[in-house]
C-alpha cells in the first residue's frame, strides 16, 4: 500500500461512481452524493422524505432510496403538488 492510499484510507474518503440499488448507504454517504447538510437530511428522515432503517441508533438507507428521491418521477410529483396548491390558492383568494 502506498502513502496516498494510506492517507485516503485514514481520512475515509469515500468516492462514489454511482449508487447501487440494493446497497445500504450510511447518512453520511448519503449526504455526500446528493450534497446536502446534516440539517437537511436530519429534517428528510423526519418528515418521511427520505426513508431508512435505524440500526444500533444509526440511520440506513437503501440505495434505491436514494435513488427514488433523486428520480424525475418525484420531481414531476413535486411540480403538479404545487401546482395544484397554488390553484386552489388563488381560487380561495378570488373567493374571498
Amino acid at each position: 500500500m502506498t502513502p496516498i492510499d494510506t492517507f485516503f484510507k485514514d481520512c475515509k474518503i469515500i468516492y462514489m461512481d454511482k449508487i447501487e440499488p440494493n446497497q445500504v448507504y450510511t447518512t453520511t454517504e448519503t449526504m455526500d452524493f446528493l450534497k446536502i447538510s446534516k440539517s437537511t437530511i436530519k429534517r428528510w428522515l423526519k418528515r418521511g422524505i427520505l426513508r431508512a432503517n435505524k440500526i444500533g441508533g444509526r440511520y440506513k438507507i437503501l440505495g434505491s432510496e436514494i435513488l427514488r428521491l433523486i428520480s424525475p418521477k418525484v420531481e414531476n410529483k413535486t411540480r403538479e403538488f404545487y401546482k395544484e396548491l397554488r390553484d386552489k390558492t388563488k381560487k380561495r383568494i378570488k373567493n374571498w
